[in-house]
């Protein structure tokens, strides 16, 4: 991991990225179960480099950062998991997505292709640096990484590592690559390599975001903010939807799909609430009310105009009562990021409501916003949670990672 310009990276980038979109997909398979190999060989290494940014950062860094931040045995092997996961799928460079022939004669195909250097900002999360190398690589892109000064000597530990196992397995040297520049203006200067970089995917808090949005001149999918809502109707099972928060928001909250606000219908409030905020309590969850919620729970802490609007990422939770489901998809369309909505509720014509109103990536009915995951889709890993409209929405897979393009098949036509 030799200290080069940006430029330079990005030019590596693109003459690898050329070879790629022309390397068999068994190889791009084989390369990825070689990676998925010398992480698991490595794997004790891996956790003592990663203790060494855990220590250094530990002062600096909130307990949902340094979670996000630590790497274990069983977090390397799920990291090794999801690169064979991915060699599962199928491969979507060359797929013909439909075709059709003209009355002319003429056979029109429209083609998977890979977009060509995808770069990755991200934050304190080095699992995310063999997640976005695997998809990278299976869809036929080169990858460029810029992860955090916090996860520096892990990133390129595990770069290292995936970089060997890619290249003796045939895909070109400078297919993966990670930025070991973490200023600010390597940062900016990656955003602007228009001409070398085809996309780039922010993977970080609002001040990255902000970033992207005033200096990037590479086009851009935003990974946002996960502000995701639990809504409980009227018609909810009590048992299900006491089930479905407590691990929204406990089994990890300091994920962006863990749940960070509770609507419940008020015909629900008076019987179900306190036996859920009962058990969030008794789990570690400080909760946040409005009035109707102070008053069936006295010890919650009132809530502010702030709090709709904030992604805790850590055991705190908001709750709201409204008196209809309008009430509710309007409050979760006003607050939410659009990374997962939840409903709760045994009406069909409510999930409908929901499903269709509810402005999100990803809507569930019955079921933890936890979901949201490129892992728990099939996926194997995902590059990201896409909270913008173009040209993907949701976890981002495979397929999310190519363009298309079309071939025309003719016999001699001329256009008259």
């Amino acid at each position: 991991m030799s200290d080069v310009s940006i430029r330079t990276l990005g030019e590596r980038a693109r003459d690898a990225s050329a070879i790629l979109a022309q390397t068999p997909g068994a190889i791009r398979r084989t390369a990825l179960l070689e990676m998925a190999d010398a992480l698991d060989a490595n794997s004790d290494r891996l956790v003592a480099v990663n203790a060494e940014d855990v220590q250094a950062a530990r002062p600096a860094m909130t307990k949902a950062l340094i979670d996000r931040l630590t790497l274990t045995p069983g977090r390397l092997a799920a990291m090794s998991g999801g690169l064979r996961t991915i060699t599962e799928q199928p491969d979507p460079v060359g797929e013909v997505v439909e075709e059709w022939t003209r009355p002319n004669g003429l056979k029109i195909q429209k083609v998977r292709r890979p977009i060509g250097v995808v770069s990755v900002i991200y934050e304190a999360r080095p699992n995310v640096t063999a997640d976005v190398a695997g998809l990278c690589i299976m869809s036929g892109n080169a990858v460029l990484l810029r992860g955090s000064s916090s996860a520096l000597r892990t990133n390129v530990c595990i770069t290292k590592i995936l970089v060997e196992a890619a290249t003796a397995a045939g895909l070109p040297e400078y297919s993966v690559q990670l930025v070991t520049d973490t200023s600010r203006e390597s940062a900016v200067e990656l955003m602007q390599l228009k001409g070398l970089v085809d996309l780039i995917i922010p993977r970080g808090g609002p001040a990255l975001i902000a970033s992207i949005e005033q200096n990037a001149t590479v086009p851009y999918i935003i990974d946002g903010d996960g502000n995701c809502h639990v809504y409980v109707d009227r018609a909810a099972d009590p048992q299900m939807a006491t089930d479905i928060i407590v691990n929204a928001k406990t089994s990890k909250p300091s994920v962006c799909n863990a749940a960070e606000k509770l609507v419940v219908h008020a015909d629900m409030a008076g019987s179900w609430l306190p036996v859920a905020l009962g058990a969030l309590t008794a789990a570690g969850v400080e909760i946040r009310g409005d009035e109707a919620v102070q008053k069936l729970w006295p010890s919650a802490v009132p809530a502010t105009e702030r709090d709709w609007g904030t992604e805790y990422l850590d055991l705190v939770l908001a709750v709201k009562v409204v008196h209809g489901i309008d009430q509710a998809i309007e409050h979760v369309n006003r607050w939410g990021t659009s990374n997962a909505e939840a409903i709760v509720t045994d009406d069909p014509e409510a999930a409908q409501m929901f499903t269709r109103r509810v402005d999100s990536g990803t809507v569930f009915v019955n079921a933890s916003t936890r979901f949201s995951d490129g892992g728990q889709f099939g996926y194997g890993a995902e590059i990201g949670i896409s909270t913008q409209k173009l040209h993907a929405r949701g976890p981002l897979g495979l397929r999310e990672l190519t363009s298309s393009g079309y071939v025309v098949w003719g016999t001699g036509q001329v256009r008259t």
